[in-house]
């Protein structure tokens, strides 16, 4: 795999396991935007950026910088970008305290679990996990990543 630089615009080709591969936009603050798309075909970029968001997670930098997830065009970000989800925080030995995390600011707020209901949880995600659960999505069945890091 040739290495890369990971670059806000790109958009990356993500491998799957069935022989598949979905899309996704690198975003700032280590994010990338996964489109709802599965395919054998290689799309156009203008194709790919009509396709819906299936989720925005933190993802670590190696799977665009080892070359895994390959880079295929890179865009402007569009609106839908410009201002990452907020996510949620909960320690783990008291479920009871949760934080919202806006990863624009940095800011970090208490919460409560009624507010970050559908946030997605404040972690980096590895290449495979990402993988692992755009598969699962697909397929219609539960992701173990997604159910490990979901709200208690």
């Amino acid at each position: 795999m040739k290495k890369q630089r990971r670059t806000i615009g790109a958009v990356v080709e993500i491998p799957l396991d069935d022989g598949t591969h979905c899309y996704g936009i690198v975003l700032e603050d280590a994010s990338v935007g996964v489109f709802k798309v599965k395919t054998n075909e290689n799309l156009e970029i203008p194709d790919i950026l009509n396709k819906e968001v299936l989720f925005i997670v933190a993802v670590y930098n190696e799977a665009i910088t080892s070359g895994r997830w390959k880079k295929v065009g890179k865009v402007q970000l569009d609106g839908r970008f410009e201002v990452l989800p907020l996510k949620f925080i909960q320690d783990s030995h008291d479920a009871t305290s949760i934080d919202i995390y806006n990863p624009n600011t940095g800011e970090i707020t208490p919460s409560t679990k009624e507010e970050c209901m559908g946030l997605e949880c404040a972690a980096v995600w590895a290449a495979e996990h990402v993988e692992s659960r755009i598969i699962d999505y697909f397929n219609n069945k539960e992701n173990v990543w997604v159910k490990q890091l979901a709200l208690k």
